[in-house]
């Protein structure tokens, strides 16, 4: 199954895509604890890219590709924004960081993932995760 779908960089766009993350890992019939790691993954992504990529330009679009295989779930998330530099982002569990508000989406995504992937200069992402 491959499916793209397009969203407006604006907050509320969070509440469509975890519902479109239940109604497909409930289709699947996704073991909780991996419904968990998919959910948090794929909004930490999709809030990155209205918040940072769009920069909450509603003009701009987030675009959420997924496909199910037989044994793996990818998910591939896009923005319009110029991108980041994704091999350089602090660790937010270090002391000098723990306080920042910034970083702990792409940490999560990076241990929750089985496999993560940045592309066009980290202006999309895919998310893999096996079944």
């Amino acid at each position: 199954m491959n499916k793209v779908i397009q969203y407006a960089s604006e907050l509320k766009t969070l509440n469509e895509v975890e519902k479109l993350v239940d109604e497909i890992t409930s289709e699947f019939s996704i073991s909780s604890e991996l419904y968990g790691k998919v959910q948090v993954s794929i909004i930490e992504a999709v809030n990155n890219a209205i918040l940072h990529g769009n920069k909450l330009n509603a003009e701009k679009m987030v675009t959420l590709a997924y496909e199910i295989e037989e044994n793996l779930m990818k998910f591939i998330i896009a923005d319009e924004g110029p991108g980041f530099d994704f091999n350089n982002v602090p660790d937010p569990t270090t002391p000098e960081n723990i306080e920042k508000p910034h970083g702990r989406g792409i940490f999560l995504m990076r241990h929750l993932c089985d496999t993560i992937d940045f592309r066009n200069d980290g202006a999309e992402v895919e998310l893999q995760f096996k079944l």
